[in-house]
């Protein structure tokens, strides 16, 4: 009898433990699909932007796991094995969404939902409460020179080991590595990861070499990581043959290009050395953006293939960048029109709660990019900074006065 009763112990706990592992697998997969019900009905641009808005302050503190693998099946293992997610991938997650609020007029329960990130991750001596290992966080560290309601030099001892630590990673080149173990690859990541940081870092603490590192980086992947003819970046390029690697048109990629570019151009003072050197840059760039975008509005994984699919975070991106590149003469209706239908696009694809779907999932290595397409807070910050500089249905009729867009009515 005892042999049957601890059978029975047995295969009740195995049943059990099937079922929970079922369930952490199927759960996810049926809420998406409830939370898809009624996605796009919210049409009206000042109301999309408050709804994307709340959604990111609930995120900032409590952010969705971004997973590392494309794995959907048995991912209590991934769990276990400390494989489902990583910090770095975390780090830009929550950088992007410090950066779409930094453009927001907060009320104070939004200041009380920013400064409680803040403190957990810097010490009340302005130190990393973990120091970051990988130049990602400078994204992060970026974003404290965005916001509006702390001292930044509050965050000096911090910032200084952001910049030491990209310091550490420049190769014999002058560039920056991606990371030491691929040191011979330069990846456009970076240019978005750490050349806003360098330039803000630098202007601000009167580090001129640091404003040198960003446009070198940038100055360089231009050089050697562009297509002659299209204007757009490849994945990576090696040090050593400057031959490409990986995909020319990955959505994202333009878009970790678009972003360090822009916010570059845009720090820099208008009668700064490198400022003409950019905006040329920022001109031509673009140009190319623009022949990409979908009639829907979007800008796909694969920006060259018609066939392959949108990617929301490719067009919060490059929509944010055109919607700054407006500013520069003659570029004004183009961008303008881009931005008004990168918009549309945005808003199709947004939940009843206020979360952006169908972003493409993390990138495992170069030329190996995730099939999976669903919800990312990195894009939902960017979402942000774009709808707080369109207020209205109307962007045609905004005016570009005190480095901002607004309308006219």
């Amino acid at each position: 009898m005892s042999l049957f009763i601890s059978a029975f112990v047995v295969l009740g706990v195995a049943f059990l433990g099937g079922v929970t592992v079922l369930l952490i697998d199927i759960v996810p997969v049926f809420r998406v699909w409830l939370s898809r019900i009624h996605i796009g009905r919210q049409q009206d641009t000042s109301a999309w932007s408050q709804i994307i808005k709340k959604r990111g302050i609930k995120w900032l503190n409590r952010t969705p796991l971004m997973k590392v693998t494309d794995q959907t099946r048995l991912t209590v293992l991934d769990r276990m094995k400390g494989r489902y997610t990583s910090a770095t991938l975390q780090d830009w997650q929550h950088a992007a969404l410090l950066l779409g609020l930094a453009e927001c007029e907060n009320d104070a329960n939004d200041v009380k939902e920013i400064h409680t990130f803040l403190n957990a991750c810097f010490r009340a001596d302005g130190k990393w409460v973990k120091n970051p290992i990988h130049i990602d966080s400078a994204i992060v560290a970026y974003s404290l020179f965005r916001l509006k309601t702390i001292e930044i030099t509050d965050y000096r001892p911090a910032l200084d080991e952001m910049y030491e630590l990209i310091q550490d990673h420049v190769g014999p080149d002058g560039t920056v590595q991606y990371r030491k173990r691929m040191a011979e690859y330069r990846y456009v990541d970076t240019i978005g990861f750490i050349c806003p940081f360098l330039i803000s870092y630098g202007l601000k603490f009167m580090k001129p070499q640091a404003v040198d590192l960003a446009i070198h980086q940038i100055r360089a992947y231009v050089q050697h990581g562009m297509h002659g003819k299209e204007f757009i970046p490849c994945h990576a390029y090696d040090v050593r043959n400057h031959a490409p690697l990986g995909l020319y048109g990955w959505g994202r990629g333009l878009g970790w290009f678009a972003i360090g570019l822009i916010d570059c151009w845009d720090l820099l003072p208008q009668n700064h050395l490198y400022k003409s050197e950019l905006q040329e840059y920022v001109a031509r760039f673009a140009r190319s953006v623009i022949t990409f975008q979908q009639p829907n509005g979007n800008w796909n994984w694969t920006v060259t293939r018609p066939e392959s699919r949108p990617d929301s975070s490719a067009t919060a991106m490059l929509s944010w960048y055109l919607l700054k590149a407006s500013a520069v003469q003659g570029l004004s209706d183009l961008c303008i029109a881009g931005v008004t239908k990168g918009i549309t696009y945005l808003k199709s694809v947004t939940r009843k709660d206020g979360a952006i779907e169908f972003s493409q999932g993390d990138t495992k290595d170069i030329g190996h990019y995730s099939t999976l397409f669903g919800i990312m807070p990195f894009t939902q910050g960017f979402a942000i900074r774009v709808s707080q500089l369109v207020k209205v249905d109307r962007p045609k009729e905004m005016l570009y006065e005190d480095n901002r867009l607004y309308s006219n009515v």
